[in-house]
């Protein structure tokens, strides 16, 4: 289904939930967008629904998650390409870095929140290949009744199939790297990294401390709803969020922020290794961890994230 606009003419759509395709999932369940509008050229409103949003991410220690308000700005990414920038459905969407900042305040779980949550999505440059988007940097505002959940920034690219198969070089058949995983690896306890279930923790302990093996469970509903051909960026941001709380333990933290740099995709087949180590405090007096993700000697993946105390 291709829904591809104009980018002359505003682009406005009112929809009880915007079609699974359009933010790369194939369980309607876990889409989180349901309204958006085009505002201007380079600036759109984005309305999410959270009423079901916490069967995928729990409230944790007495917060909304962090990563929900990650994944809400994921789904807006495939979406405005789709609907917004030319891009047909098959193309792949590669990051190159992504942040975001949290006010833990406003976090503070209530069941009296509205479900609706207001993104507001800017479009700071792009970069075209005949009448589609072949990269994207985009500035993300988060509100919920008015107040400020937080702000992510984001910059990546998009290949076609034939282009992605050739960088993928023999890896780009999702189906084949799935079966060939790496075995999974036995868990971290669930309290050492601030999960409630053995099957969301995302570390495995080696014998050096602070360092883990990930591990990528290919049947994880949320991480792999749909098949891929290498560790998704979402998995890559839990594993960093967990190895933090596990040098912070035991006193309960909130992800407040996180700045991460993907250098290379984390492959399937091959283990690879998490370490992280506790790095100068923010000015704001707020801990901070440094989190490096390498495969076969390689670093992939790299991720500076922020603690507030929970409590």
């Amino acid at each position: 289904m291709s829904m591809t606009t104009s980018h002359q003419q505003p682009l406005t759509q009112v929809l009880t939930q915007v079609p699974q395709e359009l933010v790369h999932k194939d369980d309607p369940g876990q889409v989180l967008l349901c309204r958006y509008e085009q505002t201007a050229d380079d600036t759109f409103h984005i309305t999410a629904d959270w009423s079901n949003a916490h069967a995928l991410f729990p409230v944790r220690d007495g917060h909304d998650d962090p990563m929900l308000i990650v994944e809400t700005v994921r789904q807006t990414f495939p979406l405005l390409c789709h609907e917004a920038f030319g891009v047909p459905l098959g193309h792949h969407l590669l990051w190159e870095h992504f942040s975001y900042s949290t006010r833990t305040p406003a976090l503070r779980a209530d069941p009296g929140h509205p479900s609706a949550v207001d993104l507001k999505v800017i479009r700071k440059d792009v970069v075209r290949r005949g009448k589609r988007a072949a990269a994207l940097e985009l500035i993300i505002l988060v509100r919920r009744a008015g107040i400020h959940l937080g702000t992510a920034h984001t910059r990546f690219t998009i290949q076609d199939p034939a282009v992605y198969q050739r960088l993928r070089l023999g890896r780009g058949d999702a189906h084949a790297m799935m079966a060939e995983t790496v075995p999974l690896a036995p868990p971290a306890s669930p309290q050492e990294v601030g999960v409630t279930a053995f099957h969301d923790v995302t570390l495995s302990p080696t014998h050096i401390p602070r360092r883990w093996q990930l591990r990528v469970d290919v049947h994880h509903p949320l991480f792999f709803d749909h098949a891929v051909d290498h560790a998704p960026g979402m998995l890559l941001m839990e594993a960093a969020r967990q190895a933090a709380q596990s040098v912070a333990q035991p006193r309960p933290t909130v992800p407040a922020a996180m700045e991460v740099v993907f250098h290379r995709y984390v492959e399937l087949d091959t283990p690879c290794l998490v370490e992280a180590h506790a790095v100068p405090h923010d000015r704001h007096g707020r801990a901070r961890v440094l989190v490096v993700m390498r495969q076969d000697d390689d670093e992939r993946f790299r991720a500076l994230v922020t603690l507030d105390q929970a409590d």
